[in-house]
């Protein structure tokens, strides 16, 4: 295990029966690091988390935490601790005594205890709420207790399994920022698993993402939207999602004639095989509608206004989508005049679907 590594997973493979769910995962995280598993539903992340904490056995390959080979060693000796989408609190017991309950069956005094509850409480905002029970707090806080759970037993690394999922909107965007704050602090080594690329993209250092069983693509958020290595990453990570237009290679290779039905030139950052079927990858955000330039002329079939943006999709097949910062300032839907800069224009292989 390299230096600095708090998990190292080589060659995993896991099977359901016939079923291959984990292909050849490698995946190394750095002690300290945010990690997020991200892909659609069915991809393995999940399996992959639950595998990690020994919840699931692996059928081959290895896996080791802090140094130590774990493949075969049992949940409660790995020294993780998980977090899940169902907080899991007991629902006879207090704040406090959900916290301490872990530390007393491992033999340790009361006093001493709630004195550890004290100071995670005060970590993570509880101070208060010490004394309620969980059918007495909202949503937020009951998800707070179980990260004060996993925070208090002082684990080599804490796993999230989709912690968010059934909390609203508004509350899922402040507990994201709670949970990251709360890495940050902690120094931890944390493994997220969501099917929300916003949710990887805003709180992870590094994202990995899954699809049929493999990893794809892993890297920083950012290297991701800039540097898919593929249509599926380019499609899943950046909202909205990237347009997918068939496109052929002009005889000069140096533009790509867009298959609209009435056909469209854009220019091209590099030189490319004249003549080439390709997807043409265009990202909502990079179709420009107040540019002094123009390469893109299209009518708006529909728009939604949510005051800080607009987004449009247009009267083409497929659909355009685009967003305009602010309000509107489209005159005439019928003569909508768009500008794509050239190196916001990804190529991918019509038939391999890889990044050219």
């Amino acid at each position: 295990m390299s230096e600095g590594i708090q998990i190292e997973i080589n060659n995993l493979n896991k099977h359901f029966g016939h079923l291959h769910v984990l292909k050849n995962i490698n995946l190394s995280i750095p002690k300290g690091e945010f990690v997020a598993l991200v892909g659609p539903s069915g991809c393995g992340k999940s399996t992959l988390l639950r595998s990690i904490a020994g919840l699931e056995k692996i059928s081959s390959g290895d896996m080791s935490i802090a140094g130590e080979i774990v493949n075969h060693l049992p949940p409660r000796k790995r020294d993780i601790a998980m977090v899940f989408q169902s907080y899991a609190l007991y629902p006879h017991m207090n704040v406090q005594d959900n916290l301490t309950y872990s530390l007393r069956i491992k033999g340790m005094k009361k006093k001493s205890a709630n004195i550890e509850a004290a100071k995670v409480a005060k970590t993570i905002g509880l101070s208060e709420l010490l004394q309620r029970y969980p059918r007495e707090l909202s949503g937020g806080q009951r998800q707070r207790v179980a990260m004060g759970r996993a925070i208090i037993r002082e684990p080599k690394a804490f796993l999230f399994d989709e912690p968010l999922s059934n909390l609203d909107a508004s509350l899922r965007v402040h507990m994201r920022k709670e949970i990251r704050s709360l890495h940050d602090k902690l120094g931890a080594t944390s493994v997220y698993v969501t099917h929300d690329q916003i949710e990887a993209m805003t709180m992870a250092d590094q994202v990995v993402v899954l699809n049929e069983g493999e990893i794809v693509q892993q890297g920083s958020p950012l290297e991701l939207y800039d540097s898919p290595v593929n249509k599926f990453v380019a499609g899943f990570i950046g909202s909205p999602a990237m347009n997918f237009i068939k496109g052929i290679v002009s005889s000069d290779g140096r533009s790509v004639e867009l298959q609209f039905k009435v056909k469209q030139k854009i220019s091209l950052k590099s030189v490319f095989t004249p003549g080439m079927t390709v997807d043409v990858g265009i990202r909502p955000e990079h179709l420009d509608i107040n540019a002094s330039q123009t390469n893109l002329k299209v009518a708006v079939n529909s728009m939604e206004a949510t005051g800080s943006s607009t987004y449009y999709v247009a009267d083409t097949e497929p659909a355009l989508s685009f967003i305009e910062q602010g309000r509107s300032s489209i005159v005439d839907r019928e003569n909508v005049n768009l500008y794509v800069a050239p190196e916001h224009v990804y190529l991918f292989d019509a038939k391999s679907g890889l990044a050219l």
